[in-house]
């Protein structure tokens, strides 16, 4: 990911807002720190500082979400701008309003406070763009194991064997699974800077099932359940595919019986959850992953949502499940995708 201009959090996101509370709270800390004079004065200067901290940070990060959507659709200076505005506004207003409660002339203090927001807000933007710039070897590093891991050669050639099989006696299918093969690379050497649409990654997902279906026969039976699926909703591209891959490959392939993928994708409030379930073979000869699929679906989840997506794994008796829940996000246009970090 090549970041060539500054972005502008989003203030809506839990994970924003987790480290702009920790980074405001640990410059009050210091602040007090560094102001006593004599350790008994601790606990109540820390709780003068609390007294003001605490109103102006609550407010001014319920106002910065409220105009979330509109700062990162602006130029970065103009969002700047904004977001300054809207703190020191919001600064002034809780001490005109502290100052009519207690009535006490607060106003020797505002300058004083004006100073330390505007340094505290110029610490939050400056170390959100350098956790951007911290990511952006991770995106690059996890889009090369996507490249390694993504599509295994031995799928790659398997799959043009069992092409090349059906070209006399069923034209029109083989025709069919290189349009899915062709398509599934033309996705993964592509760009992954970019937000899909749900719709589009599970057409995508059907496509590679479609193939190893073709080539493991009646061994392999998938079941859909994506009835109340939020087609619009974004999500990474590629992110359903080298799940489903590793579904087939540890608890299809190595066994001669019949197994089942269950796909479970559905809205839940403003989280869509998705379930990938495959069955657990016998462990005589269940094959030994390194997990490189999931950790790579779990750095892109981090890259786009921050904290508010996740993966977990629950392991049964007879089943292996992965969950994943991302913040329900659509785009409006089902043919266009979204830039990184929107």
């Amino acid at each position: 990911m090549e970041q060539n201009t500054p972005l502008m959090p989003d203030f809506r996101n839990f994970g924003v807002i987790f480290r702009a509370l920790i980074l405001v709270h640990l410059g009050m800390l210091l602040y007090v720190v560094a102001a006593i004079r004599d350790w008994s004065e601790w606990s109540g200067r820390l709780t003068d500082a609390a007294f003001w901290v605490e109103p102006i940070l609550m407010g001014a990060m319920a106002c910065l979400a409220v105009f979330a959507p509109q700062l990162r659709s602006w130029p970065f200076n103009r969002s700047v701008a904004m977001v300054y505005a809207i703190v020191l506004l919001w600064t002034v207003l809780v001490f005109r309003g502290f100052s009519s409660l207690l009535f006490i002339d607060l106003q020797p203090h505002l300058g004083q406070m004006l100073v330390l927001v505007l340094m505290g807000t110029t610490f939050m933007l400056w170390h959100y763009q350098l956790w951007l710039k911290t990511l952006s070897p991770r995106l690059a590093e996890a889009r090369l194991v996507a490249l390694q891991a993504r599509i295994r050669p031995h799928f790659f050639f398997n799959s043009l064997n069992a092409v090349l099989s059906l070209i006399r006696s069923q034209p029109k299918l083989a025709e069919h699974l290189l349009q899915n093969l062709s398509e599934l690379f033309r996705v993964a050497m592509g760009t992954q800077s970019s937000l899909s649409t749900l719709q589009r990654e599970v057409e995508l997902a059907r496509g590679y099932l479609e193939i190893e279906k073709v080539r493991l026969g009646e061994r392999l039976h998938v079941e859909w359940h994506i009835e109340k699926m939020p087609a619009k909703a974004s999500i990474p591209p590629l992110i359903l595919q080298p799940l489903l891959e590793n579904a087939v490959y540890h608890g299809i392939e190595p066994s001669i019986e019949t197994g089942t993928i269950h796909i479970n994708i559905f809205q839940s409030r403003n989280e869509v959850h998705i379930d990938i379930r495959n069955p657990i073979i016998d462990t005589a000869v269940q094959r030994i992953g390194n997990g490189m699929a999931q950790d790579n679906v779990r750095e892109r989840l981090l890259l786009y949502f921050d904290a508010e997506a996740n993966l977990s794994i629950q392991r049964g008796n007879d089943y292996y499940q992965i969950h994943i829940v991302l913040p329900y996000r659509e785009l409006k246009n089902e043919q266009t995708v979204a830039p990184i970090f929107s």
